[in-house]
C-alpha cells in the first residue's frame, strides 16, 4: 500500500478525489501555520492569550463579557 495522507483511515480505500482533498487540506493547514508564525504580535501581553474561553483574563482575574 502506498503512503496515506495524514488523518486517512488506514483500512478504508481512498478514491483519488478523497486523497487529493486530504493532501490539499494538509497543504492548507501548513500554509496557515506558517502565516500565523510570521504574524506574531509585537508588544502584546506575555504568556497565554488573555481572551481564552471567551473571557478576558488579566492577572488571574477573569471578566465575562
Amino acid at each position: 500500500m502506498d503512503d496515506l495522507p495524514p488523518h486517512a483511515a488506514p483500512d478504508k480505500p481512498l478514491t483519488p478525489a478523497a486523497r487529493r482533498a486530504l493532501e490539499e487540506a494538509a497543504q492548507r493547514h501548513a500554509a496557515e501555520a506558517e502565516a500565523a508564525a510570521k504574524a506574531a504580535e509585537q508588544g502584546g501581553p506575555k504568556g497565554l492569550e488573555p481572551t481564552r474561553f471567551g473571557d478576558w483574563e488579566r492577572k488571574g482575574i477573569a471578566v465575562d463579557f
